[in-house]
């Protein structure tokens, strides 16, 4: 019996786990990513002192049970995020922030070691790079008798039995024309849905030693009233390498980058002293910009609006087209475990 040969979109975490499990079960597959790197919303960046710092995601707990599965069947080591020292909330920038101390009770959150990109490296070479084609940005999707032929900005075009578009659902009806035209209902559904990281800026700032750690801080700052927004220890696993990252206010994606280093090395040095400027490398990723991963919405949409919706659930194009990504999941959707558990939806069709 001949199998299937499926086109996925997007070298992303989904992605590349669908085309995994598609493999294992001998179906051809062929990964079509826009972008010049594979990892979709996973980005870690070496800093200068060896620290690996992600900028896109990170984080993961127990209840991401998708996730945690396939961590233990790649044998990848994690570990748990530090907590430990006096936390820090400000609510006000003329009031000294408030100290806080996180309970060890409390449901820990957990890192790669080695950065996140480690996840994709080993779903790589299992994939095989052969495999997967960049900077091959999607423009077309047709039916053509029993088969979608695929098109991208170059002209190019793919044949497959079925395609798996696993890019962020309102980027993809935005940047992809469908023919026949996909449902209305799909449609507006699909612009109103929230694509995760997408108005995120995450910032680290790599040092040669992990000064608020001796001071007895944990590294881990919420605040209301900074450009600093939350932040966490960035410490290496085996201590080679220290950093503090987190997120920072959306609504300074308008300043330049020079503007926004300045702020937060000047929060920093407020909360910390004179030790926090001397930084070795700062590092940054503005997610907006990326027209890559975001589309602009057309009107307001909430965090996480539509994410798992049902009429992401069913294929399109008479059974051969499939929407999946982490915003289509029914668990967790738009984190890691939403990713995973999209692969498996998609690839249980099969």
């Amino acid at each position: 019996m001949n199998k299937d040969k499926v086109i996925i979109i997007g070298a992303g975490l989904c992605g590349l786990y669908t085309a995994f499990l598609l493999q294992q079960k001998g179906i051809e597959v062929l990964v079509l990513e826009a972008n010049d790197r594979i990892g979709g919303r996973i980005k870690t960046v070496t800093a200068e002192t060896g620290v690996t710092v992600e900028m896109g995601a990170t984080w993961f707990g127990n209840q991401h049970r998708n996730l945690l599965a396939l961590v233990h069947e790649f044998n990848i080591p994690y570990f748990r995020q530090h907590t430990q020292g006096i936390s820090l909330f400000e609510t006000m920038s003329f009031v000294p922030p408030q100290k806080f101390e996180i309970s060890e009770s409390e449901e820990p959150s957990f890192r790669i070691e080695g950065g996140t990109k480690v996840l994709i490296q080993q779903l790589i070479s299992k994939v095989g790079i052969e495999h997967i084609k960049t900077q091959t940005k999607v423009t077309s999707i047709k039916e053509q008798g029993n088969q979608l032929v695929v098109t991208d900005t170059n002209g190019n075009s793919y044949f497959a039995d079925k395609v798996i578009s696993t890019v962020p659902p309102n980027l993809g009806i935005n940047t992809i024309t469908f023919e026949p035209n996909l449902p209305d209902n799909l449609v507006q559904v699909t612009q109103k849905t929230h694509t995760w990281m997408g108005e995120s800026i995450k910032f680290a700032v790599a040092y040669t030693t992990p000064f608020w750690r001796v001071q007895n801080y944990s590294g881990t700052l919420f605040s209301q009233a900074s450009i600093i927004q939350e932040m966490y220890d960035h410490t290496s696993f085996d201590h080679s390498g220290f950093a503090l990252k987190g997120f920072l206010n959306a609504g300074t994606s308008v300043l330049s980058r020079e503007e926004r280093q300045d702020k937060v090395i000047t929060q920093l040095t407020t909360f910390f002293g004179p030790e926090a400027a001397n930084y070795v490398s700062y590092h940054e990723k503005v997610w907006r910009e990326e027209s890559l991963t975001f589309h602009p919405y057309d009107e307001l949409v909430l965090a996480h609006q539509n994410n798992g919706h049902m009429v992401f659930q069913k294929p399109l194009l008479n059974g051969k087209l499939y929407l999946s990504g982490s915003e289509t999941a029914l668990q967790n959707p738009g984190y890691m475990d939403g990713a995973v558990a999209a692969a498996k939806t998609i690839s249980s069709q099969f």
